[in-house]
Formats: structure tokens, sequence, C-alpha cells
């Protein structure tokens, strides 16, 4: 790690931890960073009082290095810690941004980022992990872009040992030199790139090349030195090409595995720039997903998608989903259609949207379609699988088979079937303890029990959510639905709502497209009190994915806001929305009860109250004043008051 100022003196603190702060604050720059998030990161084997006693000094040494002005570049409030963007160059964030004429840029990568500040803390190890994953992936993408503009031999061939310098184990950047030299007649070049790939991926992955990849060797030996070069789909004169077959294994694949290939144009010109950008746009956001891997537009290139759409067969692909669309331009507006199709069922569609925009230019409307399909994508992955697990016998199923088939019914909350999926997800944990997705949704799990009023120990259940929670952060600190979920365990259950929101952040910074996460985030926003920035980020949930099954869980969360903003009628009117979307959510009665007491409708209080009672016998006002995150005592009054007007018991009558 280096810091220098515009003349090149050195501005690198002395202490590796104030060191490790300039590095996390330069690469959230000019997003802030919570001095809790900070002090969890660094000094998380200490008492609060202490890290935080310890963090104060590493500001004072930062303040003191960067001199009299530090205040231009360093913001320090009693929460958070940021650096301006003005006057401030970050090596690794603008090698991320390369372009075609700075794609040298990229040779940054060839280093392990940050090296000399490993072993710090567990915490802060995991966090230096986790982003030089994420920047390698935004490195490889932007290198794959590179790769795919090459038409010469040359720059193929420099394009394609580039990306090879990010990721060693890219097949498709070995096919593309092997390609290279085989079309400039070289077969013993090309030949002996194959032999640098299958040392290559032996040594660092222990598996062997893929069957394209073995498959274009053979071609090139089978060309012979008389013969015509060996085109990039391997046709010699007029011979038909064979099967298309993608690989069986992927490189560091877990879970399923999605295809996605660049959108196909109806009618008018191609839409090429568009195209390739929303498939990788998806295939980037997407890969943020645990579960998840994807198979990028320009693997399924190199694997002959593109120019031979006549092998395009749904059972020539060999994954388990493809994401495959279309894009139609008509004036001034553009159409994106998208489908879900489920290889393992001959093709059959899964989803499918439409997304109307008008054009306003391409990178907005990559984010803006490229966010919509991913989010809405994720959970309809989840519970497709989960259905299809649930019909699927097994006699001895896996942790991951076990995680899959609980989801569903964690969703629909039916009492007898969400007791299954509890047992399911301790028999996953069985299996694997070492599983974080199964800590992360039995501690979902358990945030439904207690929230239903299911718990027959409520305070040991709760116990419970937070060590699961806690325990699916350690074992994979980059899961931004673990991180979430931890998060809502901390506010919701621990009444900590400052806790919650630095888990949140730190979610959302890793994966922007888990509405999950913008829900719970204004979930704690409105037990901090601040209720219009809550509607703000519960309303992005539902902007991203309004077909969630989550849904009525994201309209549940939008009663309380709305109700502590005196705005009853539209409370009440989520309240039915939520109710109706799943009758089975408790929690959704409640807040539309409270409104109708402040609104005086009688009636329709007196038949939620009854319907709620169904579901939770003798829950009273003080059960729900006891069981409230609400931090601040107007709200909690506000909520309370509402549910005596509309009947309510004060106590319980059991």
């Amino acid at each position: 790690m280096e810091a220098t100022d515009s003349v090149g003196r050195s501005l690198l603190p002395r202490a590796r931890k104030t060191r490790a702060i300039l590095a996390i604050l330069a690469l959230s720059a000019p997003r802030p960073v919570l001095r809790l998030q900070l002090t969890a990161m660094l000094w998380s084997q200490r008492d609060r009082d202490q890290a935080r006693a310890s963090l104060r000094q590493a500001v004072h040494e930062l303040q003191d290095i960067l001199g009299p002005g530090h205040g231009r570049l360093l913001i320090a409030d009693r929460h958070h810690l940021a650096l301006r963007s003005e006057g401030l160059s970050v090596d690794v964030l603008q090698a991320t941004h390369a372009d075609a004429a700075h794609a040298d840029h990229l040779d940054l990568f060839r280093h392990v980022l940050l090296e000399d500040l490993a072993g710090l803390d567990p915490a802060f190890d995991r966090w230096l992990e986790d982003e030089r994953r994420r920047l390698l992936r935004t490195a490889r993408t932007i290198a794959e872009g590179f790769l795919a503009e090459q038409r010469d031999r040359e720059g193929q061939l420099a394009a394609a040992e580039r990306l090879l310098m990010i990721d060693r184990t890219h097949e498709g950047a070995w096919r593309t030199i092997m390609r290279a030299h085989a079309d400039h007649g070289d077969r013993a070049a090309a030949i002996n790139a194959y032999e640098r790939c299958r040392a290559t991926l032996a040594e660092a992955t222990q598996v062997a090349p893929s069957a394209d990849t073995d498959e274009l060797l053979a071609r090139i030996r089978a060309a012979g030195p008389d013969l015509p070069p060996v085109t990039e789909y391997g046709g010699l004169h007029d011979a038909p090409p064979p099967p298309l077959v993608l690989p069986d294994r992927w490189p560091n694949r877990t879970g399923v595995r999605l295809g996605i290939p660049p959108l196909r144009t109806i009618g008018g010109p191609a839409e090429d720039e568009l195209s390739v950008g929303l498939a990788e746009e998806i295939t980037t956001a997407l890969s943020r997903f645990r579960g998840i891997s994807c198979v990028p537009g320009i693997a399924l290139w190199n694997s002959g998608l593109e120019s031979r759409p006549e092998m395009i067969s749904l059972s020539h692909l060999n994954m388990d989903f493809v994401l495959d669309g279309t894009i139609q331009r008509s004036g001034n507006r553009v159409r994106v259609t998208a489908r879900l199709l489920d290889m393992r069922a001959s093709g059959a569609v899964v989803w499918a949207r439409r997304f109307d925009r008008p054009i306003i230019d391409t990178l907005t409307l990559q984010d803006e379609i490229g966010a919509a399909i991913v989010a809405q994508v994720d959970p309809e992955l989840l519970m497709h699988l989960g259905e299809r697990a649930a019909n699927r016998r097994q006699s001895d199923p896996s942790a991951q088979d076990l995680v899959i088939q609980a989801i569903p019914a964690i969703y629909r909350l039916e009492r007898s079937s969400f007791h299954a999926a509890g047992n399911m997800l301790e028999r996953a944990l069985a299996a694997d303890p070492n599983n974080s997705v199964a800590h992360a949704w039995y501690a979902y799990w358990h945030l439904f029990l207690v929230g239903q009023g299911w718990a027959p120990d409520p305070v040991a259940a709760t116990l419970r959510a937070a060590d699961l929670a806690e325990r699916a952060v350690t074992l994979d600190p980059g899961d931004a639905r673990a991180l979430t979920l931890a998060g809502q365990v901390r506010g919701y259950l621990g009444k900590r709502p400052e806790e919650a929101l630095a888990l949140h952040e730190r979610a959302l910074s890793l994966n922007p497209n888990l509405a999950l996460a913008w829900c719970f985030s204004g979930l704690a926003q409105s037990y901090a009190g601040h209720h219009d920035e809550a509607i703000r980020q519960m309303r992005q949930a539902v902007v991203l994915s309004p077909s969630d099954p989550h849904l009525f869980f994201f309209n549940m969360s939008l009663i309380m806001p709305y109700l502590m903003r005196g705005d009853h009628e539209r409370a009440v009117e989520i309240g039915r929305q939520a109710i109706e979307l799943n009758p089975w959510f408790a929690s959704s009665y409640k807040g539309h009860l409270s409104a109708l007491g402040h609104l005086h409708r009688d009636k329709e209080a007196a038949e939620t109250r009854a319907r709620l009672l169904v579901l939770e016998p003798g829950f009273s006002v003080a059960a729900a004043i006891d069981r409230s995150a609400l931090g601040v005592a107007d709200d909690i009054e506000t909520y309370a008051e509402g549910l005596r007007l509309a009947g309510l018991p004060e106590t319980s009558r059991k």
C-alpha cells in the first residue's frame, strides 16, 4: 500500500490498522463508512469501549498525517468517516473503470490487493478477501469486453493474455489464444497454449480442461499442416460443425448454473451495444447472489452461440437455466423481454417479464433494466428450485437440497409446513455444520417464528436467531443475504437499529439488487424513527421486484412508517394489500388494525381483530408494546393507542 500527496510526499500512516482504515475509506469513497463497522472489522476481539478508543486514536493519527487541512479530504463525524472524492485518486478503482485506450491499467491486478495488510484481524481479513474477489470480478468483466472487441490476431492474443493475468483459469481466453494461433497456421503454438491451459487448471482447480477446449484441440490436430487454417468454429471445408456442448464444469461452480447469452434484436438494426452490455450487466449482478454460477456472454460466444444460432437447441445447453431475451426499438422507446428457461425441464419457461423504457442513454438503460431483471430472477429461482425439490423424492438429500426445499414453506407461512421447514433446516445444519446459506435461512425462519407468536420460548428463539445469523456472516462475510438477515435479527429481535443499519449498508454495497436488503434496511430506518427514509428504501424493494414472493412482507413493512406519519388511509390500504397477498402473516394485521383504530372504523377493525386473534390467540396491547422494535417513545404510543381504539385488549385474556 502506498499513499502520497500531489507532490509525491508519503502520507502512509505508521500504524497498520490506521493504514487499513485509510484503505477502507479509499475503496468506499465518497460513500461514508460507519465507525461501528470499522471497529467491528479491525477490533472485533476487543470490547466495544476499547474498540472505540482505538478507532479514535487511529483517526487522530490519520488527521495528523494529512495535516492542518485534513478536513478538505477527511470527513469525520460522530457516526461516520469518509474521504471526499475531490482530489482523491485510487489506482485500483481507476483500473476497474478502464476503457480500451487504457486497458494496460488492468495490469495492476497482477498483484495481490493490500497484501501487506493481511492478518490484522479475522473480520478485516474476510472483508479484504471479499474486496479482492469483487474487484477481480469487475476487472475480469472489463477484460472480457476488451477481448470481445478484438478482430485481429495480435489484438486477440494481447487481450486474452491480459484476461489470463486476471483469471488464469479462464478457458474462454485460452481457447481464443488457441484459435488465434491455429487461424494463423501455427499449430504448434496452438497446441502449446492448450498444454499451458491444462497445466494451469490442474494446479489452480484440480480439474481437466472442458469438453469444448478438448474438442478445439482435436480439431486443430486433425487439420494437419497442409489443410486450411482452423476457423473460430473449427469447420473444415463444408463439413457440418459438431454438436455444441458447453462445459459440464466451470471453475469454482456452486449452486445452479445459469447461462446468459446476449439478447436478440427483433426488427430494425442490431442493438449490439445494448444487447451485449445488458447481458454483461445481468451476469455481473447475478454473480453477487450466493448459489448462482453465471456462464457469461463471452463464454457463450467462445462456445459458438453467437454465430451458430441453428445450434442453440435447448437440449444442447448443458446448464441448469438459461436467461434469454429480446430487444425491440420503436421511436424513442425500447422494449426488452426476458425469459428464464429451465433446461432440466426441456426449456420450460419459469419466469418472463417485459420492460418498456424511454431511451435515455445505453448505460442508464442497462442499469435500470438489468437491476429489475436481476432482482426478480433470484427469488424466482429459489421458489422454482424449492418446489421442484419438494416433488422429487430423495433418500439421502444433501444440505443444499434441504435448504432449497425449506424456502417455499418459509414464504407461505402455513403453520404445519413452516415447522416442517424448520426441521429441514435443522437437518441441513447437521449434514453440513459449515453451510453459511443454511445458517442464514434458519435465522430467517426464527425471525418468523418469533414474529408469528409461534415460539414456545421467544427469548430462546431470539438468542438462537442471533447465533445463527452471526455464524452465517462469520462463515461467509461476503454473503449479502446473510448480512442483511443478521441486521434484521439485531434490529427487530435485538432492538438495536443502528447496528442493523451498518449490516444492511454493507449488504447493499455487496449486492444493491437484493430487494430483501432494501426492505430490511427500511425497517431499521423506521425502528430508528426515520420514516421518510424508511418508505423510500422499502419502495425501492418493491420497484426492484414487484412480483417478489416477499411482496407481502414488503407491504407489511410499509404500514408502520405511513402510520407514524399520520397517513392512516394509506396505511390501511397497504395493509389490505399485504393481507390479501398472505393471510397467514400475523404482522400485517397489527399495523393495519392500529390504523383502522385511528380512523374509528369499528366494524372493519372488529373483523381484522378477530382474524388476528385466530392467528395469535391472546395477542394484546401489552404484547404489541413488548414485541415492537420501534425505538421512539412517541411512535410506540401511536401504535399502541391505535390498537386500543380498535378494541384490542390491554392484556392477554388467555
